[in-house]
């Protein structure tokens, strides 16, 4: 049995891992820590969690958790992952990874070091959708891809204590949403791309409520990005991939969270076929994925490389918009 503990009381947490662990036998939610008792109590009765602690370093050294589930802000991530590691650890992380390519580097550092696990919740990444799109762009169904398009926007409004709006903790639609994207497009060509233009929007200083990006992966196509939380967009998320080849289009819609509802749409010599592809929520494959990996019988989807990387995509994209990395915001 795999215990896992809650680092932070946060709302994500009952859908990335706490429903999820709900329908397997071979883990359980054992414990959540939280800035204080009050809170973690509170959390601990409404999902039937076990134990509640009221400091992070209290779960940390417990020695009956395996895996620590961290939905604390991203300006939290390095600090408390890497507690975590040195104390025996397992981690899944939640996105983004960091708030700088030096905290990457870091943590990666210190699971090679600890021989335990840290994976980066790019929970999209282990869905049958996101295979049947690499499997396609592998076959070379698509011909040579020469044109992408990709967006993930999604009204966020700025309410008392919302990390996304503080750019301390980690904020920015960059951050929260347009990494996504950057990390279709990487996982999907396997480089990391040149970027030629970027550009934000910002209703506050270093703010990004809105961006944009113009990348060439090297002998690859050129991508466009586009990310934004703005309050006057649709509560319902848009988050699209388009990928032009010169034999083939597919477009796919809610490629983020496909179990929500979504379609993948291949045109050829003019005729579009829509489709799905069967599969349970993306965080009961992601879920079952760190399983595979904590058992031995797989390796990691994310995390290591990929998320030092990633990392220094996002931070790069921020200087080339005239904005600070993260990690100068703290």
């Amino acid at each position: 049995m795999i215990r896992i503990g809650l680092l932070g009381a946060a709302r994500i947490a009952e859908r990335a891992i706490i429903q999820p662990a709900a329908l397997r036998r071979d883990v359980v939610i054992a414990a959540v820590a939280a800035s204080n008792l009050e809170k973690a109590q509170a959390f601990a009765q409404q999902f039937d969690i076990e134990l509640a602690l009221g400091s992070y370093d209290e779960l940390l050294a417990r020695d009956d958790i395996d895996l620590i589930y961290n939905a604390l802000p991203p300006s939290l991530h390095a600090q408390w992952s890497i507690k975590a590691l040195l104390l025996g650890k397992h981690v899944l992380c939640e996105k983004p990874f960091a708030m700088d390519v030096e905290e990457a580097k870091d943590m990666v550092a210190t699971a090679e070091i600890s021989g335990r696990l840290l994976i980066e919740g790019y929970h999209y990444r282990f869905h049958p959708v996101f295979a049947e799109v690499q499997r396609l762009v592998a076959s070379g169904e698509l011909g040579t891809i020469h044109t992408v398009r990709s967006n993930f926007s999604v009204r966020i409004a700025e309410t008392p204590g919302s990390l996304r709006h503080n750019v301390p903790l980690g904020g920015g639609a960059l951050m929260d949403l347009g990494c996504y994207p950057l990390h279709w497009l990487r996982t999907l060509f396997g480089s990391t791309p040149e970027i030629l233009w970027a550009d934000a929007i910002c209703p506050k200083p270093q703010l990004d409520s809105s961006f944009e990006l113009r990348l060439q992966f090297p002998n690859g196509p050129l991508c466009y990005v586009g990310c934004s939380m703005s309050e006057h967009l649709n509560r319902q998320h848009d988050a699209y991939l388009c990928l032009e080849g010169d034999k083939a289009q597919l477009e796919v819609f809610n490629l983020v969270a496909p179990h929500q509802g979504h379609h993948l749409r291949l045109t050829k010599y003019g005729e579009a076929h829509d489709y799905q592809m069967n599969g349970d929520s993306t965080y009961d494959h992601q879920l079952a994925h760190v399983v595979a990996c904590i058992k031995g019988e797989t390796k990691p989807l994310t995390g290591g490389r990929d998320a030092i990387d990633q990392m220094q995509l996002i931070d790069d994209a921020y200087k080339a918009a005239g904005l600070l990395p993260r990690g100068l915001c703290k």
